[in-house]
């Protein structure tokens, strides 16, 4: 599903060289320039119009985190000729499984 994967500078990004061998090229932002990675900057505004900056996790339920991540996968967006991502992601599976051979009838 992903060709490359852009990160900041932060220490979780460490074991960035273990996608090498998933094939998915790497690259590292310059500091202070989110321009660089708008796609994780769009999607973190997304995510503020349900969940408030500063808001600890931690205290979120379960149901809670469920609803947002539900309202999250299923907003259409432009990028996605106004498909939302679950509808993107069912697509690209339906895909996979159709040209996936050992899953044909009669090959059981």
């Amino acid at each position: 599903l992903r060709q490359s994967v852009t990160f900041d500078n932060g220490t979780e990004f460490a074991g960035h060289l273990a996608l090498h061998r998933l094939s998915i090229a790497t690259f590292f932002c310059d500091p202070h320039a989110p321009w660089q990675k708008g796609g994780i900057e769009n999607a973190i505004g997304r995510m503020r119009r349900f969940i408030p900056r500063k808001t600890d996790l931690v205290t979120l339920s379960t149901a809670r985190f469920r609803q947002f991540i539900a309202a999250y996968n299923n907003t259409p967006r432009k990028c996605l000729d106004y498909r939302t991502p679950a509808e993107s992601f069912a697509q690209v599976l339906h895909f996979e499984c159709e040209s996936t051979s050992w899953l044909s009838p009669g090959r059981r």
